[in-house]
């Protein structure tokens, strides 16, 4: 074998790999196109709804509740419970392909408590550990301006 051959098939190497860089370069990976939703957590002191909604509201992707997933009524707003339910949406939200959510915090307002239930944080809690993207966290609590009128009448609750 001379020189001559020796450089040539060095450089048909070298103009092989640039070649194959060059191509590499050309096909770009496919990006995953993201699919937001927000969840809705409604949690007073006798349950925890978890809602997931697409991003207008309008169509429900996957809805649970305290009360599905204990036996006794007592539990129904336990953070065990609120857990539970999360879990359940994250599921389904996983098998349709939803890669992030914002998340709207409801307690029961008006004259009721404006406090979250306990199943709020756990709730919470359970999405984030998901694996999905978090967007913003809202309380939308309704509070009203100028008070509305608690039940009982005039006299209010006689025991």
């Amino acid at each position: 074998m001379s020189e001559n051959e020796v450089v040539t098939k060095v450089e048909t190497k070298i103009e092989t790999k640039q070649e194959a860089k060059i191509e590499s370069k050309d096909e770009k990976p496919t990006e995953k196109k993201e699919k937001w939703g927000v969840v809705h957590i409604f949690s007073s002191y006798n349950n925890t709804i978890i809602h997931m909604t697409d991003l207008t509201g309008a169509e429900t992707v996957a809805i649970s509740s305290g009360g599905i997933h204990v036996t006794a009524d007592r539990y129904e707003s336990s953070p065990f419970a609120a857990m539970k339910a999360a879990n359940a949406v994250v599921e389904v939200a996983r098998s349709k392909g939803f890669t992030g959510f914002h998340i709207r915090v409801r307690a029961v307002g008006g004259v009721g408590s404006r406090v979250p239930g306990p199943g709020a944080q756990a709730g919470i809690r359970a999405l984030a550990r998901g694996g999905f993207k978090i967007g913003r966290i809202d309380d939308v609590t309704p509070i009203p301006h100028d008070t509305t009128r608690k039940k009982g009448g005039k006299r209010g609750r006689r025991v």
